[in-house]
C-alpha cells in the first residue's frame, strides 16, 4: 500500500472518530448519567478489520492521544485517569489512555482473520470493544484502585453492566453493516 493511501485512510477514519466524539458528547450531555459510553472506538475496530493492525494501531494511538488531550482540556472527576497533566494524574494515566486504545486497533484484525466469516466479524467487533473496556478498567484497578476505596466495585459494575453493553451492541451493529460494504469498495 502506498504511504499516501495509508495516510488518507487514517485521516478519513480519524475525522469520523472526531465527528462521533463531538456528536455523542453533545447528545449525551442531555442524558442524566455520570458515565458516558465510548463510541469513538468503532472506526478503529472497522479500520483494523479492513486495513490491518498497523492502520488500526495508529488510529488507536490517535484515539488515545485525543483522550489525553480532551481529559487535559475538559476536566471531569475522572480526567486524572487519562491525563498526566491534571491533578493526581501521572505516567500510569498515559498507559491507561494509550495501551488499550492501541490494542483496539490490533485485536479485531486477528480475530477476524482467524474466523473470516460473519461470525468472525461479530466476534471481532465484540473483542475490539471489550479490549478497550477490559484493559482500561484493569489499568484503573491496578494503578488507581486505592483512590476509589470501597466504592470501586460499584464503579466497575456500573461500567460493565451499562457502558460496555451499549458499546458492544453499537460496535457489532455498525461493524457488521459497514465492513462488508467497505471491503467491496476496497
Amino acid at each position: 500500500m502506498k504511504k499516501s493511501t495509508a495516510i488518507s485512510r487514517i485521516a478519513i477514519f480519524f475525522a469520523v472518530m472526531l465527528t462521533i466524539h463531538f456528536v455523542t458528547s453533545f447528545i449525551l450531555e442531555f442524558v442524566p448519567s455520570g458515565i458516558q459510553p465510548t463510541l469513538v472506538h468503532i472506526p478503529v475496530v472497522i479500520a483494523s478489520v479492513i486495513y490491518g493492525p498497523r492502520i488500526g494501531a495508529i488510529l488507536g494511538l490517535l484515539m488515545g492521544l485525543f483522550s489525553v488531550t480532551m481529559n487535559t482540556l475538559v476536566l471531569t472527576p475522572a480526567s486524572f485517569l487519562f491525563s498526566p497533566f491534571v491533578s493526581h494524574g501521572n505516567l500510569y494515566s498515559l498507559i491507561i489512555a494509550l495501551v488499550p486504545r492501541i490494542l483496539i486497533g490490533v485485536t479485531p484484525y486477528f480475530v477476524y482473520r482467524w474466523l473470516h466469516n460473519r461470525t468472525g466479524l461479530v466476534t471481532a467487533a465484540i473483542v475490539g470493544s471489550m479490549t478497550n473496556t477490559i484493559f482500561v478498567l484493569l489499568g484503573i484497578y491496578i494503578f488507581f484502585g486505592n483512590i476509589y476505596g470501597g466504592s470501586f466495585q460499584h464503579f466497575l459494575a456500573l461500567i460493565l453492566t451499562t457502558n460496555s453493553l451499549i458499546e458492544v451492541i453499537a460496535t457489532v451493529l455498525v461493524a457488521t453493516a459497514a465492513v462488508p460494504t467497505l471491503e467491496r469498495l476496497k
